[in-house]
């Protein structure tokens, strides 16, 4: 029975492994076989978008084992105001203490509500977990170097996204548009063995998403025409349209789509914001988990909800900031 839980997991590792392998020496075996200059520049970007990010990610997902395994899970239902609009900017604020993925804080939130904290302060938690803790905003400071503006404003977007979703859960949300949680836990005998079993997990799912990020980062700037990334980069709100749905549809950890972003340099600065808010908040494998847990009349509703905020919320702390 061990054999066939741990068989597939470490199969899906061994793949992991050899196509992180694989991207590290791409830009080597494409130059190899081809001579196409857009070839090794696609691979150039690819490998340099992935090699950046992967330290970042690693950090990531093991502070987020360490605290699926060490925190309490009523910890934060306790330290949380009993007034539901006091209760939403703390819980916000949280997330920069308990840094979590965006997959482990969609679980979170369910176990939350089921611990009596409000929807709205789990929803909060939810959507600032993965945005504003410490290996975030130093994953972004890295990739915007002599920018900390944009570590301010990526802060100050993603706590404004959480506690106005929150805010207007309180007041156009419905109880009953949230079927019954469905909760998928990982655990293990001890912490030990729920500390390697949610980092495995992470990483597993993180690691595959990062490669289609950079890979998609890098078809972006060499296949599509420079005079249509001016077009659309030149005008401000169908910029920060396309790369807000450009997050949604790549679904890159939060820990490694700050190297994303950077690499959009046609773009202003205000446009990569709305990126870096949207997708932690955002992204289809997030729409996917919302339907799953808490039900597609929740997930119909929430998504657009949460794509509003988060791009105005970008966009207004761009104009300010940026």
């Amino acid at each position: 029975m061990g054999a066939t839980q741990h068989g597939p997991r470490l199969v899906d590792a061994r793949l992991l492994l050899l196509l992180i392998v694989v991207a590290a020496g791409s830009r080597g075996l494409v130059s190899g076989l081809f001579d196409d200059p857009a070839l090794q520049t696609w691979s150039t970007i690819f490998v340099s978008i992935t090699i950046q990010a992967l330290p970042f990610l690693v950090l990531g997902v093991l502070l987020s084992g360490a605290v699926a395994a060490l925190v309490p899970p009523g910890w934060l239902a306790r330290a949380l105001p009993r007034r539901t609009t006091l209760a939403v900017p703390v819980a916000g604020l949280a997330g920069a203490a308990l840094p979590g993925c965006e997959c482990a804080s969609v679980p979170i939130a369910a176990r939350l509500r089921d611990r009596g904290v409000s929807t709205a302060a789990a929803f909060a938690f939810m959507l600032a977990a993965p945005a504003i803790n410490p290996v975030v905003l130093v994953t972004t400071a890295v990739a915007f170097p002599g920018r900390p503006q944009m570590v301010v404003a990526r802060f100050l977007g993603s706590l404004l996204t959480s506690v106005g979703v929150g805010l207007l859960w309180i007041r156009f949300g419905r109880e009953t548009w949230i079927g019954r949680s469905r909760v998928r836990t990982v655990e293990g005998e001890n912490r030990w063995q729920s500390f390697g079993a949610t980092v495995r997990e992470d990483f597993l799912q993180a690691g595959g998403w990062l490669v289609v990020g950079a890979a998609a980062a890098a078809s972006l700037q060499v296949f599509v025409p420079r005079s249509l990334l001016d077009l659309v980069a030149g005008n401000e709100l169908l910029a920060a349209g396309c790369l807000g749905l450009l997050a949604v549809a790549l679904a890159i950890c939060s820990e490694a789509d700050a190297f994303v972003a950077a690499s959009l340099r046609q773009f202003s600065l205000s446009a990569r914001l709305v990126f870096l808010v949207v997708g932690p908040a955002l992204d289809v494998k997030l729409i996917a988990m919302h339907a799953g847990i808490f039900g597609r009349r929740f997930a119909l509703r929430f998504a657009p909800l949460t794509f509003g905020v988060a791009a105005a919320s970008a966009l207004l702390v761009g104009r300010w900031l940026l």
